[in-house]
Parts: structure tokens; C-alpha cells; sequence
């Protein structure tokens, strides 16, 4: 059954145990046949302690690495509770002969909603409108807080998977004109631009492709300043495709019009980040995916990978 990350104790293993796997974030979770044990991410006591016992881990987001796979030398799984697994170091994983899989498109809605929740809030001003208003400053407003709608306006996608395509949809519906990149040139599409061209006609800009070496620092300083005055960047992919020194730069000009961030160079963000001081920039903690229907999703794709690695059985998406 599931343990709690707050109880500083886990139970020694008996015969009848199932497949002991490690929930690398605060949340209980049980599952028929696993023996699942929670640790919060923050705690790497605790996680190190309960990795020589470990024969799968469910990922989130704290990297794992190969010191922390050779602490594991029950390990036969690594399960990314989503897509990216750029914070696992893959090389190590193939080299000790354990598997990692992923789960795409189960969190997409979430993050298609968030995307356009981050576009809104950095349109219309709502870190400087939230603390004026905290401050008993609502009325009058300054005209620089004046805000803008989607609608009428242009929003370029980078990306033209699942999530982009859930947000395309969403933006349409509002009356935003949409228009998209991906790595495949698909001109067939009226809506697909070259990136650079793509850049020049937004209005807004927002990120859905994965971190590789292809895509670091995408949005550096000369793709940013591509991006005509006012515009808005928005980020929910990996914090890296952008080069944040750039952005600061662009914002605190007043040339970019603002930004909406789920995700940084380095995370956690910490407080000395440009980026938090500015009032014209929206963030969150790379929570973009975190729903109530993401977790039910995420467990089913898990639990199955599980029964199907106990079964000898080929694994859901598997990466290594």
C-alpha cells in the first residue's frame, strides 16, 4: 500500500510483497499487486535510503542520475510521469540495463490549458493588477496596465504536437489567428511557417518542443528580437529553449510586451531570478501538467507499464 513522503519510516519487505516502486513525489497512491512508496522530491535522504529496495521509479522531475541509479541495483524501471526525460541521464539507464519509458499527450489538455490560462494573465496584466489590488490600489489603473485580448491577434505555435494541436483548437475557438512550426516542414498547411517567419508575425509566441541539443536556447537574443514590439513569450515545454538573459533583456527594454512562464533554466527557480522581480512576466513552477485528470491518467499508463514488465511483456513507450 501507499506510504505517505511525511513518514520518515518505510516497512522492511516480506515474501507477498508486490513490485516495489518508488513515487518520486509527495502523493500516496495505491495500486492492486505494487508496493508503492512515496518520497518527496525535496527529501533526497529519504529517496536515498529507499533506493536499494527500488525496482521501479516513477519520475517527476528532480533529476535522476547515475549515482542514484547505482544506489538502485534493483532497478529494472524508470517511468517518466509524463514526457520529457531530459532530468534523466539516459546513457546511465541503457548502460546498467534499465529501461525508461515515458507516457505523451497524457498530460496535454492540462498544458494546453495552462499555456492560454499564462497567455491571458501576461495580457492583462495580472501579477501588477493581483498586487495593486492586494495593496488597496485597484482604482485608478495606470494606462500602462492596459491590457489586450487574444482575439484579432496572432499566436504562433513552436511545435506541432499533441499539445500545440489541443491549443490551436482552443485559441480558434476565441478568435485568435494561429499560426504553427515544427521540425517537419508541412507547407501543405497555410497555418505552418518557417520559424524566423513564424517569429516575425506573432503577437504571441508559445513554446511545446522538447529540450535537446537542436532546440537550447531556440529563442536567443537575435530569434527574440524577430518578435515584432509587444509581444508576448510563453513557455510550458523546458525552460532552456529560451535563453533567459535574453528575455530579461527584451522585458525590462519594454520591448516585449511580457511573458508567461511554467518552466526555467535551472529549477526550482530561485528567488534571485531576474525574471521574478519583473511585474510584467506571469510564473508557476513548472505545474503545467499538475491536474486531479493528469494524476489518473499518469497512474494507469504507470501501473500498466508495471504489470507489463512483470509479465516479461514489451513496455508503453519506451524511450531505452
Amino acid at each position: 500500500m501507499g506510504r505517505s513522503g511525511a513518514d520518515p519510516g518505510f516497512h522492511e519487505r516480506t515474501e507477498g510483497d508486490g513490485m516495489r516502486v518508488l513515487l518520486h513525489y509527495d502523493m500516496d497512491h495505491e495500486e492492486p499487486g505494487l508496493d508503492i512508496v512515496s518520497c518527496s522530491e525535496q527529501d533526497d535522504a529519504r529517496f536515498a535510503e529507499l533506493l536499494p529496495d527500488t525496482e521501479v521509479i516513477w519520475h517527476v522531475l528532480r533529476p535522476l542520475t547515475a549515482a542514484d541509479m547505482d544506489r538502485a541495483p534493483k532497478l529494472k524501471l524508470i517511468q517518466k510521469l509524463g514526457t520529457g526525460v531530459n532530468t534523466i541521464d539516459l546513457d546511465a539507464a541503457k548502460e546498467r540495463g534499465i529501461a525508461v519509458a515515458n507516457m505523451p499527450g497524457q498530460n496535454a489538455q492540462a498544458v494546453a490549458e495552462t499555456s492560454l490560462l499564462l497567455m491571458l494573465a501576461a495580457l492583462r496584466r495580472v501579477v501588477a493588477f493581483d498586487a495593486r489590488t492586494r495593496r488597496g490600489e485597484g482604482w485608478p489603473a495606470d494606462r500602462s496596465l492596459v491590457g489586450g485580448e487574444i482575439a484579432g491577434r496572432t499566436v504562433g505555435l513552436l511545435g506541432g504536437g499533441e499539445i500545440a494541436t489541443l491549443l490551436r483548437g482552443m485559441l480558434e475557438a476565441i478568435g485568435a489567428n494561429v499560426l504553427y512550426t515544427s521540425r517537419r516542414p508541412r507547407r501543405d498547411d497555410p497555418a505552418w511557417r518557417e520559424l524566423d517567419d513564424l517569429l516575425r508575425a506573432s503577437d504571441i509566441v508559445s513554446v511545446h518542443v522538447p529540450l535537446t541539443g537542436e532546440t537550447r536556447h531556440l529563442l536567443d537574443a537575435g530569434r527574440l528580437a524577430l518578435l515584432p514590439d509587444g509581444a508576448i513569450v510563453v513557455n510550458t515545454a523546458r525552460g532552456a529553449v529560451i535563453d533567459e538573459a535574453a528575455l530579461v533583456a527584451e522585458l525590462r527594454s519594454g520591448r516585449l510586451g511580457g511573458a508567461g512562464l511554467d518552466v526555467f533554466e535551472r529549477e526550482p527557480a530561485d528567488a534571485s531570478n531576474p525574471l521574478l522581480a519583473l511585474d510584467n512576466v506571469v510564473v508557476m513552477p513548472h505545474v503545467a501538467w499538475l491536474t486531479r485528470e493528469t494524476w489518473d491518467r499518469y497512474f494507469a499508463v504507470a501501473a500498466e507499464n508495471c504489470r507489463r514488465l512483470a509479465r516479461g511483456d514489451g513496455l508503453l513507450h519506451r524511450v531505452v
